[in-house]
């Protein structure tokens, strides 16, 4: 038979270490926004030039492969300021453009509808009940698309196709949050760097694909 005291105690440990990595994952992730921002203001005032598509991928995907592989030491830290700075670098020249063209007041809704959808999507995995876990196979679709959409908007250059991606990168993006975040509650997730670069990233998206949609709807 199981030791009641036992389970108890193995129950309370599972607990404390899915307290810890949600705490762990908030406040990192509180830390490289604040980074970001920092980084996107002083690569405005430099007026800094915007990325080319080269350096982008590289930078991208180079510093996310890095942060990943050195998630569980001391590495993994510097890795992922070192990626969400480089995104915040990103997004520097992107506010720059659209304070030039006179719709500041854009960026501020795509700050705020950011910030609640963020907020909307961590309190609903937070608090349901419900197995998320079917998004996996959404997800993975998702990519798919997006991919291909991409890959294909590269040669089309359809400002409606660009419209609808923009659309897509939010769904996908939101559906990573909740995913990620009950992952984390439910301990499927257990890495705090892996979690926080995650929810970065899919807020990073859902920022610029709000500023896209935003921007041709204001654009006369």
């Amino acid at each position: 038979m199981n030791d009641p005291m036992v389970s108890r105690s193995s129950s309370q440990a599972s607990v404390l270490q899915t307290n810890k990595v949600l705490r762990n994952t908030y406040a990192l992730l509180s830390m490289t926004l604040l980074w970001s921002a920092i980084v996107a203001a002083f690569s405005m005032a430099m007026n800094l030039p915007r990325p080319g598509i080269i350096i982008m991928l590289v930078g991208f995907y180079g510093l996310l492969f890095l942060t990943e592989k050195n998630r569980n030491n001391s590495m993994g830290l510097v890795f992922t300021f070192l990626f969400t700075g480089f995104l915040g670098y990103t997004i520097g020249p992107i506010l720059n453009a659209y304070v030039g063209a006179g719709m500041g007041d854009v960026i501020v809704t795509a700050l705020g509808g950011t910030a609640l959808a963020f907020l909307a999507a961590s309190a609903y995995a937070l608090t349901t009940k419900r197995d998320l876990s079917f998004l996996n196979g959404m997800l993975l679709a998702g990519f798919v698309v997006l991919l291909v959409g991409m890959v294909a908007n590269i040669f089309l250059q359809m400002p409606m196709l660009y419209l609808a991606m923009s659309g897509m990168f939010i769904l996908f993006s939101t559906g990573v949050i909740l995913l990620t975040t009950q992952q984390i509650v439910r301990g499927g997730e257990t890495n705090y760097i892996s979690a926080t670069v995650s929810l970065y990233v899919s807020i990073y998206n859902i920022f610029i694909s709000l500023l896209s949609i935003l921007g041709i709807m204001n654009d006369d």
